[in-house]
C-alpha cells in the first residue's frame, strides 16, 4: 500500500509514540472534548436536528477520523459550515433524508479521495474559502437572533431575507432575560481566556448560565422545553434503506456534503500543518471523512468534517498525534453517558451566544478586508462567492466561485502577456544575469536561492509552497527570485506568508529579489512588512546578494 493511503495514527505507531507525548496527547483530547461539548449540541440544533446527533456525530465521526485520517491532530466532528447545508436538507427531506443523504456522501468522498481529488482540492482560491466561509459565519449569527433574544419564533425562514421580515415582526416580544443570558455568555466565551486558559470560556458560561436558569426558574427556553430529554446512550446501527428513486432525489444534497466536507477536511489539515510544521496525507484523510460520515449516519448522526478550532485547541495544548482525538471522542461519550440528563437544562440562549462567538470567529473579518483591499480579480471573486452564499446557496456560490475563478484567471494571463521587439544581434547578458549564473563561483554555501518562474495565483500556489517544503537543510539565508512574477494573487500570498514563516520558523533570513512595482504593491496592500521587513524586500538580484554576503561577514 502506498504511504498517502495510510492512516498517520498507523505510521506513527510503527515508529514509536513517547509515553510522554501519550500523556500530552490524552490531556489534550479531554480539553477537546469538552470544548467540543457545547458546540455538538449548538451546532445539532441550529441545523434543525435533536442535540443528541450532534453528540452522537462528535463521538463516532471524531473518533473514526482520528483512527483512520492522514493528520496527526485533526480534530472531526459537526462544524458551522454544515449549517445551512444541513438545516436545507431537513427542511425539504426530513431527518430521514438527511440520514440517506449523509450516508451516500460518506462513499462520495471515499470515492474521492481513491481518486485522488484530495490533490486538487487543495487548489480552491484563497478568496473564493474566505467569501462562503464568511457567507456561512453571517447566515449562523442570523439564524441565532430568534433564541438570542428570546423572540420565541416557532418556525423561522431559511431564506436570509424573509429570516429578518420575520425577525422584525417579533423584535416587541423580546426576552430581556434571554437575551442578558445569551450576551453574558458572549463575553464569558471571549474575555474568560484573561482569567485563565485551562478552562474554556465556553463551558463556564454554560454551567453558569444553566445553573441561574434552573436555580431562579428563569422564564427562558431550555433545551428540554423544545426538544425534550436527551437520550444518555447510542443506538445501535441501522442502515437506511435506499434505493433508485431516493438516490435521484438526494444526490444533489450528498453532493454537497461531499464537496464541503472535503475542502472544509482539506482547509483543517491544511492549517494544522501550518501550527506544527508536518505534511497531512490528503488522499487518507479524505477516504477517513467518507467512512466518518458512513458511520456517523448509521448511528443516527449528521455529517461531520474537520473542525479548524477544535483542532488548534487540540495542538495548542499538545496534541501530536491521533491518540487526542481518539480520547475526545471517549470524554464526549462518557459525558453522554452519564451527564446528559442534565445537559438538557441547559437554555437555548446560552447556546445562541456561543454560536454568535462561533460565527464571529468564522468570519475570517480581517482576511476579508485585507483582500478587499488587493487586486479586483480577488475582490470580484470574493465578494460573489459571499454574495452567492448568503442569498441563494453555499453549492452554488462554490461552483459560481470557481467558473468565475478559472475565467478571470484566463483573463489576467491574457493581460499578462507582453510581446516585445526582439533585435536581429544577439543582446548582451545585463550585470544581473551575469550574477545569477548557475555556476557563480562567489556563492556562498550558506545561501540558497530559488526563482519562482510565472504568476503565483491558486493554480500554481500549493505547487510553489511543496517545492519548496521539501527542503531537508537550513541554509542560513534563502533570495526567493521572483523577476519572473507577473502578478500574485490571495492564495498565492498566503503560500509565499506560510513559506517565509516556515523558514523563519529554522532561523533562516528570508529576502526577496526583483519584485515588481506591481508585485510590490500588491504585497503592501497586504502588509508583508508584518512578516518581512521592508529592507529583505529588492528590486535585483544584485543587491539582495550584496546585502546577503555582507550579513554573513558581519556575522563572522
Amino acid at each position: 500500500m502506498k504511504s498517502e493511503f495510510i492512516p498517520k495514527f498507523f505510521s506513527l505507531v510503527r515508529q514509536g509514540i513517547p509515553l510522554s507525548q501519550v500523556t500530552k496527547d490524552a490531556l489534550a483530547g479531554i480539553t477537546v472534548g469538552i470544548v467540543a461539548l457545547p458546540l455538538a449540541i449548538a451546532f445539532a440544533i441550529a441545523s434543525g436536528v435533536s442535540p443528541e446527533k450532534g453528540l452522537i456525530t462528535a463521538i463516532v465521526a471524531g473518533f473514526i477520523i482520528s483512527l483512520l485520517g492522514g493528520s496527526r491532530v485533526q480534530i472531526g466532528g459537526p462544524t458551522g459550515a454544515f449549517i445551512i447545508i444541513v438545516f436545507g436538507i431537513v427542511e425539504k427531506y426530513g431527518v430521514s433524508g438527511l440520514t440517506i443523504a449523509t450516508f451516500m456522501a460518506g462513499f462520495l468522498i471515499i470515492g474521492m479521495g481513491l481518486l485522488k481529488l484530495g490533490n486538487w482540492l487543495k487548489y480552491i482560491p484563497y478568496p473564493l474559502v474566505v467569501g462562503f466561509t464568511a457567507g456561512i459565519a453571517v447566515i449562523i449569527f442570523s439564524s441565532q437572533i430568534g433564541d438570542f433574544f428570546g423572540l420565541g419564533i416557532k418556525s423561522v425562514p431559511s431564506n436570509f431575507f424573509e429570516k429578518w421580515i420575520t425577525y422584525s415582526a417579533h423584535f416587541n416580544g423580546i426576552n430581556w432575560t434571554a437575551t442578558i443570558l445569551a450576551a453574558s455568555t458572549v463575553l464569558i466565551t471571549v474575555f474568560f481566556n484573561r482569567i485563565t486558559n485551562r478552562v474554556p470560556g465556553s463551558i463556564v458560561a454554560i454551567l453558569l448560565t444553566t445553573f441561574l436558569a434552573s436555580y431562579l426558574h428563569l422564564p427562558v427556553e431550555t433545551i428540554a422545553s423544545r426538544f425534550g430529554e436527551i437520550p444518555s446512550h447510542i443506538a445501535w446501527p441501522k442502515i437506511p434503506s435506499v434505493d433508485f428513486e431516493t438516490i435521484r432525489q438526494l444526490v444533489e444534497p450528498a453532493l454537497a456534503i461531499a464537496l464541503l466536507g472535503g475542502i472544509e477536511s482539506l482547509l483543517s489539515a491544511v492549517v494544522a500543518d501550518g501550527m506544527i510544521g508536518t505534511r497531512h496525507r490528503s488522499n487518507m484523510e479524505l477516504v477517513a471523512q467518507g467512512v466518518a460520515n458512513i458511520f456517523s449516519a448509521l448511528f443516527g448522526g449528521i455529517p461531520a468534517t474537520g473542525a479548524i478550532a477544535r483542532t488548534a485547541t487540540n495542538i495548542k495544548n499538545g496534541g501530536r498525534t491521533p491518540i487526542a482525538g481518539m480520547v475526545h471522542a471517549f470524554v464526549l461519550l462518557l459525558i453522554m453517558l452519564i451527564f446528559a440528563p442534565l445537559a438538557k437544562l441547559i437554555p437555548l440562549a446560552t447556546l445562541s451566544g456561543i454560536l454568535v462567538v462561533v460565527a464571529y470567529n468564522m468570519s475570517e473579518w480581517k482576511n476579508f478586508i485585507s483582500i478587499l483591499k488587493g487586486n479586483k480579480t480577488d475582490i470580484i471573486i470574493l465578494l460573489t462567492t459571499f454574495f452567492f452564499t448568503v442569498v441563494f446557496d453555499l453549492i452554488i456560490a462554490i461552483e459560481i466561485g470557481i467558473v468565475l475563478s478559472s475565467l478571470l484567471f484566463m483573463k489576467r494571463m491574457s493581460d499578462s502577456l507582453q510581446i516585445d521587439a526582439i533585435s536581429k544581434e544577439i543582446p548582451e547578458l545585463d550585470a544581473e544575469e551575469k550574477v545569477f549564473d548557475e555556476n557563480y563561483p562567489g556563492l556562498p554555501k550558506e545561501i540558497t536561492i530559488y526563482e519562482i518562474n510565472g504568476p503565483l495565483f491558486f493554480g500554481a500556489s500549493r505547487h510553489f509552497q511543496d517545492a519548496l517544503s521539501h527542503i531537508n537543510y537550513h541554509p542560513r539565508i534563502v533570495i526567493i527570485r521572483m523577476r519572473y512574477v507577473p502578478f500574485i494573487d490571495a492564495t498565492g500570498y498566503r503560500s509565499l506568508i506560510q513559506t517565509i514563516r516556515s523558514f523563519q520558523s529554522t532561523g533562516t533570513i528570508v529576502m526577496l529579489s526583483g519584485v515588481s512595482h506591481e508585485v510590490r504593491d500588491e504585497l503592501e496592500r497586504n502588509k508583508i512588512d508584518e512578516i518581512l521587513e521592508r529592507d529583505k524586500i529588492f528590486e535585483d538580484f544584485r543587491s539582495a546578494l550584496d546585502v546577503a554576503t555582507h550579513s554573513l561577514k558581519s556575522k563572522k
